[in-house]
């Protein structure tokens, strides 16, 4: 079962990032699924580490489209894009001294953090990007 389930609520209508979601959506339940069944700690640093990279990519994806198109909340959403980044890395830096992080309270929050994320701020830049012909 997976932890996040793809909505059309989901959907900014800018194709690179609702695929790039689309894809977040698909490691945060890779990495859920591999917690569960136990996986060794080498299959859940690789897709931790496939996390954390991907945020990467798709931050720097939004971000191009907000200095290309000068989005009004630009610096608003850089820095909640710098807050989960700070968040996710604190997380990293214990997984790999050993420490149990990915329990269930992680887990739930990647979750609301991605549905919370994308419903209450990437769903408003949508608009602003369609209004300026990114489709």
């Amino acid at each position: 079962m997976a932890l996040v389930e793809w909505k059309t609520v989901y959907e900014t209508n800018v194709s690179e990032v609702d695929n790039q979601h689309k894809k977040l959506v698909g490691i945060v339940n890779e990495l859920h699924s591999a917690m569960i069944m136990g996986k060794g700690k080498d299959v859940l640093s690789k897709v931790f580490n496939e996390l954390v990279e991907y945020t990467l990519i798709h931050f720097a994806t939004e971000e191009k489209y907000f200095d290309e198109y000068v989005y009004p909340e630009a610096d608003l959403h850089k820095q909640q894009h710098k807050n989960l980044v700070e968040q996710v890395a604190a997380l990293k830096t214990k997984f790999e001294a050993g420490e149990k992080v990915l329990t269930l309270d992680v887990m739930n929050f990647l979750r609301d953090w991605l549905h919370d994320h994308i419903i209450g701020s990437d769903k408003l830049f949508g608009p602003y990007l369609n209004s300026k012909g990114v489709k």
